[in-house]
């Protein structure tokens, strides 16, 4: 070969040994270039049998928890404080449950009623049971009275003959063929009747004022919910229900009764102004709002 081609073919050569040297450093700063953005095998092998190691709690080597020590002592749910409720073993949250239950008016008047407790459960409370002491001032009043009369005598009256106790707690209830008049009877006379209690009672009484007066029993209807069983025991004796006089009264004061809304109060006002006084009710029959049933049922209601 002549000179020329002597330096080509050396130039050929030089390039491919700086080639495959550029191959070899490559191949060897490759996993070098990304240990550089993220973790090498050895440190992501490092970290996964750290993290396994930390979660799992039954493997050798994990680090041991202090258990909390639980301990047993008589106390009294209305009145032991945070310390001691936590040295029982009670968690956090429950502890604040029963600080709000006390804070809101709330007394344990018996053992039995610590079980309701949230998240208790029925071995915790067998647990607790026979450590609890409810003092007696937190007992209800009625057990300072006992067998004992209110004259000191245990019960004995003058001739021998055993006071019976008359304070009850819930009230005896009438019979199937005894009755309580609607319109007379108070709240303590209606819990009497099967099947009213304090709820019930109040409402029948608070409907009845709204009304003016029952003038038929089936208006206990008109109460949400009322128990139709004990609408047998009820009867309307002398009904006198207050009365609305219909010519003089204004809208507002036409709407306080139950029977009548605002465009009933409008419709009766408006024929007023165009037709003077109302000499029935039949007089508003054509309007909308004065069907033959609005008009039988607020018949007893008004007056002229």
């Amino acid at each position: 070969m002549n000179r020329n081609d002597r330096r080509i073919a050396y130039g050929a050569v030089c390039v491919g040994v700086l080639a495959l040297l550029g191959l070899w450093l490559g191949g060897e700063t490759g996993p070098e270039t990304t240990n550089a953005i993220g973790p090498s095998d050895s440190s992501l092998t490092y970290r996964a049998s750290h993290t396994s190691e930390t979660r799992d709690t039954s493997g050798p080597g994990y680090y041991a928890v202090p258990s909390k020590v639980v301990e047993r002592f008589p106390f009294d749910p209305n009145t032991a404080d945070s310390t001691q409720l936590l040295r029982l073993g009670l968690q956090p949250w429950q502890v604040r449950n029963i600080y709000k239950y006390r804070a809101n008016g709330g007394v344990y008047r018996k053992k039995e009623d610590f079980a309701r407790l949230y998240g208790l459960t029925v071995k915790q409370y067998r647990e607790l049971e026979p450590y609890i002491q409810i003092s007696n001032d937190y007992l209800p009043a009625a057990t300072l009275v006992g067998s004992h009369g209110s004259d000191g005598r245990n019960g004995s009256v003058g001739n021998g003959e055993t006071r019976r106790d008359t304070t009850l707690h819930y009230p005896v209830k009438i019979g199937e063929n005894e009755h309580v008049v609607l319109n007379t009877a108070d709240t303590a006379e209606l819990r009497k009747v099967p099947g009213i209690g304090a709820y019930y009672a109040k409402e029948i009484v608070r409907h009845g004022k709204w009304l003016g007066g029952f003038v038929s029993v089936d208006q206990l209807d008109e109460i949400e919910g009322f128990p139709q069983e004990a609408k047998k025991y009820f009867v309307i004796q002398h009904a006198s229900p207050k009365k609305l006089n219909v010519n003089k009264l204004s809208l507002q004061e036409l709407r306080k009764h139950p029977y009548i809304n605002y465009y009933m109060a409008k419709t009766i006002v408006d024929y007023r102004r165009l037709h003077g006084d109302i000499k029935s009710l039949e007089d508003l029959r054509l309007s909308k709002d004065f069907p033959s049933e609005v008009i039988r049922r607020l018949e007893p209601y008004v007056e002229y």
